[in-house]
C-alpha cells in the first residue's frame, strides 16, 4: 500500500495546493517606512503638525535674484575691466596670439587678482562664443549679479544703527549712470540703491567701471515692481522723495533728509513715472540758476546725496 502510494504521489497532473498564497506570504513587505511616514507613530503626528504650520506660514521673499552673465571684448576693454576690478570668472586667450603690452598686461592682472580661470582658445571658438565681434583674442566673462532685496538695505542701516539713506533710479537705462550713482551713494555715506527688473540699467560691466570699484561695497537691490517697493518703504516709516524739475519744494529746504529717506532720480528727459510720483512724500526740485533744464542721474542724485549727508553731519 505505501508502494502504492508513493506510485501515485509521482504521479503528473494537476495538485491540490495553496494557489500561491503560501508562497507570497512568504515574501516580505519591503523596508520599513521612516517613523515619520507611518500612522500613528510619535514622529508622524509632530511632522504633521510642522507642515501644517507652515502651510499656514506666508512665503518667504524672495531675493534679488541674479543678473545674466556677460562677455567684455576686445584688449582695451578687457585690460580696463580687470584694471577697475570688474568681477570675472574667466579670461580667454586665443591660441597663438600676438603678445603685446596689453595682452601681457591682461594676463598678469588676472593672475594677481586670483580665482580668474585662464583658457586658451583657438579663435573660431572665440569668434563663436562672441557672435563674430572684434575680440582680438581676448574676451572676460562676467558672472551674473548677485542683486540684493530692497528689504536689505533698510535692514543693513538699521542693524548698523543708522537711518537709511536709500537711492531709487526710475526708467533710468544707461548702465553709465547707474555705476555713476552707485559711486555717489558710496561717497556719501549711503545704503544701496534700488533699481527695476525691467527696463532699466542693471549691474554690466559698464555699471561696474563706472563704479570706480565702489560697488564692490555697496548694494544693488533689484525691484520687481519699483512701486510697491516704495510703498513697502512708506509702511516701514522712511520717507519717499522724488526729484522733479518742477517740484513743490527745493531741496535744501527739505528737513525730510535728516531722517531715513530714499531718493527717487527719474529719467533724463521724462524724469519720474506717474506712479512713482504719485507714490513719492515730497517732489523736490534742485535750482539751477545757470537755465540747465536737467541733470543727468548721476549727477541729480549727487546733490542730493551731498545735502543729506551735511544735514546729517
Amino acid at each position: 500500500m505505501a508502494a502504492n502510494n508513493r506510485r501515485m504521489s509521482g504521479k503528473k497532473g494537476a495538485q491540490v495546493g495553496s494557489g500561491g498564497q503560501r508562497r507570497k506570504g512568504l515574501e516580505g513587505k519591503g523596508p520599513t517606512p521612516p517613523a515619520e511616514m507611518r500612522k500613528k507613530h510619535k514622529k508622524n503626528r509632530i511632522a504633521t503638525a510642522k507642515a501644517k504650520q507652515a502651510a499656514r506660514r506666508p512665503a518667504p521673499r524672495g531675493r534679488g535674484g541674479k543678473g545674466t552673465s556677460e562677455m567684455v571684448v576686445g584688449r582695451n576693454p578687457v585690460v580696463e575691466a580687470l584694471r577697475e576690478g570688474v568681477p570675472a570668472s574667466t579670461l580667454y586667450v586665443q591660441q597663438f596670439i600676438d603678445n603685446d603690452e596689453r595682452v601681457r598686461e591682461a594676463l598678469q592682472l588676472a593672475a594677481e587678482r586670483g580665482g580668474i580661470n585662464l583658457m586658451e582658445a583657438p579663435r573660431p571658438e572665440l569668434d563663436r562664443m562672441t557672435n563674430g565681434l572684434n575680440h582680438q583674442g581676448l574676451v572676460l566673462q562676467v558672472p551674473p549679479y548677485e542683486y540684493a532685496h530692497p528689504e536689505d538695505l533698510a535692514n543693513a542701516a538699521y542693524d548698523d544703527g543708522e537711518d537709511p539713506l536709500i537711492v531709487a533710479l526710475d526708467g533710468v537705462t544707461d548702465p553709465r549712470n547707474l555705476g555713476a550713482v552707485v559711486r555717489s551713494v558710496s561717497a556719501f555715506g549711503g545704503h544701496g540703491v534700488v533699481v527695476p527688473e525691467r527696463r532699466a540699467a542693471g549691474m554690466t560691466a559698464g555699471a561696474w567701471k563706472t563704479s570706480a570699484g565702489t560697488a564692490a561695497r555697496t548694494p544693488v537691490a533689484r525691484a520687481t515692481n519699483l512701486t510697491r517697493a516704495l510703498e513697502a518703504y512708506k509702511k516701514a516709516g522712511i520717507v519717499v522723495v522724488g526729484l522733479a524739475a518742477d517740484g513743490e519744494h527745493e531741496i535744501g529746504e527739505l528737513e525730510a533728509l535728516e531722517g531715513p529717506v530714499v531718493i527717487v532720480v527719474g529719467s533724463e528727459g521724462k524724469g519720474l513715472s506717474r506712479l512713482v510720483g504719485e507714490t513719492c512724500d515730497f517732489r523736490v526740485r534742485i535750482p539751477m540758476p545757470g537755465g540747465a533744464e536737467s541733470l543727468n542721474a548721476g549727477v541729480a542724485a549727487g546733490i542730493v546725496l551731498y545735502e543729506a549727508a551735511r544735514r546729517r553731519g
